[in-house]
Formats: structure tokens, C-alpha cells, sequence
């Protein structure tokens, strides 16, 4: 494994999670826990919500893929 690498469990008990939290932390490995019931940033979401709120109110602006594509070049 690689120092970057990300490891991603799914404890199906709270017991589960627990243990694995203590084997964690034994080992001094730096750890975050997300919540299943909001799994997005807080800010990412408001950003979104933000963007939604624009776009109804007419605020933006609409492209062809060909804008789109010289945009790239």
C-alpha cells in the first residue's frame, strides 16, 4: 500500500465500529469519521443548494457544446 492510499470500512455493528475506531487509534493512524445519515460536506451542500436557487432564478449562462469546446482549445 501506498501512503495515499484510502481505506473505506462498513462495520455492521456499533461494536464493530468501536473496536475498529481502538485499532486505529493503537496504531496512531489518522482517522475521520462521516456520517452515513449526511455524507456530503456541509459546504459543498449549501453550495449546490446555492447553485439550484441561481439557475431557477434565471441567473446564469446557457452554452452550445461548441462554446463549450473552444472554451477547451
Amino acid at each position: 500500500m501506498h501512503k495515499e492510499d484510502i481505506l473505506i470500512v462498513h462495520p455492521s455493528t456499533a461494536e464493530q465500529a468501536n473496536i475498529l475506531k481502538a485499532v486505529i487509534k493503537a496504531l496512531k493512524v489518522k482517522f475521520e469519521v462521516a456520517s452515513a445519515d449526511k455524507p456530503y460536506n456541509p459546504d459543498f451542500v449549501a453550495k449546490i443548494q446555492k447553485s439550484r436557487e441561481d439557475h431557477k432564478a434565471g441567473k446564469g449562462t446557457i452554452m452550445t457544446v461548441e462554446e463549450l469546446n473552444k472554451l477547451w482549445k
